[in-house]
């Protein structure tokens, strides 16, 4: 169902929004880590490296459709928020129809060139025709990927954060039996990783359809999916190419340091691997806060409702902290118990464990900067989540660098390069945070 957040108390409102999109990317990324899992225990170190190189570049793809939605998902919300029924139907089917044929277009140029991204990111020739053919099949379900992720986006908007979730919780049961189907039973090493990843998609996709088909009369559009209007499009454009630039930003980062790890061996590209799905688990919660709190706060902002902006931004940023000293904690004492779940190699243990008990004790960092990246995004300020988001990892490619190839720090260099990019990014956002909030008060 969707929900009015413009009244109400905020605490229990962000709270029970924000536990279904927290569960809805465990279980997605849950379904990303049982990839790796399978891969390392069934087909071995170089098809887990394979696929761990695949990861960051595969995912700077799906974020500019993704960033798409995101950012028709704000201006969704404050529609939503203002009453303004006519200005939505027209953004949901100008986004809906523009997307399809992006998605298409990246999913070709993609595919056509994924063995020469793969060689810029310095990719080993010993694993490069695994990591092409897992990258291919991938990319061939981007449609699927912009189709689940544009109405998952819609139905956040309008405050139902929980049925994304059931067709997650369903397409992560399938993935799962896909993977030990394909790999276990078949033997199709990771290229059925790749396949079930892309029939799961597929079944989410299909599923939110069949939903918002019977349930959610606002969505009914009908004929009118086909209407496409240029302005309406072009502001989904200006909001979501804006947030898939940052996120983009974010995977280049990913990228970089990706390319440095490349250098240090299959060993330390396997350990990187699994963290990579460690830290996801332990990251990504702390953005689905921040999201929660975009759509509760650009719901407010399209009200005009500026004091509840104010109050749920300090609700949101309380919550992030309180995540950030649990995950800090998990990660710390279980690190080894964790890196095992993925790999057997004490080689690549040994570099995995190394690298969480430092990082873990950075992770109250990201929660502020999260729980400020959603309040810039609430009100509609994207460009400020672009260039801090810049700055991050333009500091932390920048510090990782000299830290591996100079101090030859190894796998330790990188959680003290990732520490310089998150107190570059709350210099520069703070003042910023700072000024808005009291210009929304006068």
């Amino acid at each position: 169902m969707t929900k009015d957040m413009t009244t109400g108390k905020i605490t229990p409102l962000l709270i029970s929004f924000t536990i279904p999109l927290v569960l809805g990317n465990l279980f997605q990324l849950m379904y990303n880590a049982v990839d790796s899992i399978i891969v390392g225990k069934f087909v071995g170190e170089d098809a887990l490296a394979a696929v761990g190189t695949s990861n960051p570049l595969m995912t700077l793809i799906i974020l500019f459709v993704s960033g798409l939605c995101m950012g028709a998902g704000v201006l969704i919300s404050m529609q939503y928020g203002a009453k303004d029924y006519e200005k939505l139907e027209l953004q949901l089917s100008s986004t809906l129809l523009g997307g399809i044929i992006f998605s298409v277009l990246i999913s070709i140029i993609s595919i056509i060139a994924a063995p020469a991204l793969l060689r810029i990111m310095q990719t080993d020739e010993s694993i490069m025709h695994i990591a092409t053919v897992y990258l291919r099949i991938i990319l061939m379900g981007l449609i699927f990927t912009f189709i689940y992720n544009f109405f998952a986006n819609a139905l956040r908007a309008m405050g139902d954060s929980k049925t994304p979730l059931y067709f997650l919780m369903i397409s992560s049961v399938f993935n799962i039996l896909g993977d030990l189907f394909f790999v276990v039973v078949l033997h199709w090493g990771s290229e059925g990783c790749a396949l079930s990843t892309v029939i799961s998609e597929a079944l989410s996709s299909l599923l939110c359809i069949l939903y918002i088909k019977q349930k959610i009369p606002v969505l009914c559009l009908g004929r009118r999916w086909f209407r496409f209007d240029k302005k309406a499009f072009y502001r989904t454009v200006q909001y979501g190419w804006t947030s898939a630039m940052q996120q983009a930003t974010v995977q280049l980062g990913k990228l970089g340091i990706q390319a440095i790890v490349n250098t240090m061996g299959v060993a330390a590209m396997a350990a990187f691997a699994a963290v990579n799905r460690i830290d996801d688990f332990a990251y990504t919660p702390e953005q689905n806060i921040a999201h929660a709190m975009t759509s509760l706060l650009a719901q407010n902002e399209g009200a005009g409702r500026k004091e509840r902006v104010r109050e749920g931004f300090h609700c949101g940023m309380k919550i992030e902290i309180i995540y950030g000293i649990i995950v800090c904690i998990i990660c710390f004492v279980f690190a080894r118990p964790l890196m095992l779940l993925f790999v057997n190699d004490e080689e690549v243990v040994r570099h995995g464990v190394q690298y969480l008990h430092l990082i873990a004790l950075m992770y109250l960092l990201p929660a502020a900067t999260n729980g400020i990246q959603g309040y810039f995004r609430g009100i509609g300020d994207l460009k400020v989540t672009l260039w801090s988001s810049f700055i991050n990892m333009g500091v932390r490619v920048l510090a990782a660098i000299p830290l591996v190839f100079v101090c030859k720090l190894g796998m330790a260099a990188l959680p003290f390069a990732y520490l310089c990019g998150w107190f570059a990014m709350l210099i520069a956002e703070v003042p910023l945070l700072v000024s808005k909030l009291r210009e929304n008060k006068a």
